[in-house]
């Protein structure tokens, strides 16, 4: 497969930042469990979790530290290195989702998270294949939380309205079960974006959720 440099990569030192806030508020011990926080409550104790673009590791960490079973997958050497070193007991698969090999996950996911505005850094015009790579891993009831910045986000990521990720959800085979505001379930908002999609072949429907802005 011909490699394709995701928009994280082809900013490469503007986003070295990142890591290093990070590591500072873990180190002061700061809240950096939002996201992993409702990542807990929508599966069951001790439940397979997918993180894609895992970053320095904070989300799978605090999600291991709560008893799953998580595979974290960054492409980013210099977080893998960082993650390693902060967090010594987790594992993380050094690719990018689109190169990793994932043939032990499929069909066995119970929960993805691409959090931390992950689909507006993949590589142009790989939304829908890096969703369909997802989706092949996830068990029947399994679930996908994501949540990125629709505009206004870092300087070299994209802009993806709430319609268009939409869209390409429906295309890759998911469904979109709720849209939210913020990883404390506020109602949607133009600033952050945060979504649980399932199966499209998934039982049930949607008993709630925000409307495309």
């Amino acid at each position: 497969m011909t490699h394709r440099p995701t928009r994280w990569e082809l900013a490469g030192e503007g986003n070295r930042g990142y890591g290093a806030k990070f590591a500072q508020l873990v180190a002061e011990g700061s809240d950096v469990d939002g996201e992993a926080r409702l990542a807990d409550v929508l599966v069951p104790r001790g439940a397979r979790v997918l993180d894609v673009g895992s970053g320095m590791g904070r989300v799978s960490a605090a999600l291991q530290a709560r008893g799953h079973r998580v595979v974290a997958v960054e492409p980013d050497a210099t977080l893998v290195e960082q993650s390693r070193r902060t967090y010594p007991d987790l594992e993380v698969i050094h690719a990018d989702i689109l190169e990793a090999d994932l043939t032990g996950l499929r069909a066995s996911v119970d929960l993805a998270v691409l959090v931390g505005n992950v689909m507006v850094f993949v590589a142009a015009g790989t939304e829908r294949e890096v969703l369909r790579r997802v989706r092949a891993t996830l068990a029947p009831g399994g679930r996908v939380l994501v949540g990125f910045h629709p505009v206004d986000g870092p300087t070299t990521a994209r802009d993806y309205s709430p319609d268009e990720f939409a869209g390409d959800a429906t295309a890759a085979g998911l469904r979109v079960d709720h849209l939210f505001g913020s990883y404390e379930l506020h109602p949607a908002s133009p600033d952050y974006a945060v979504w649980v999609l399932s199966r499209d072949d998934a039982p049930g429907a949607p008993t709630s959720f925000g409307h495309a802005l």
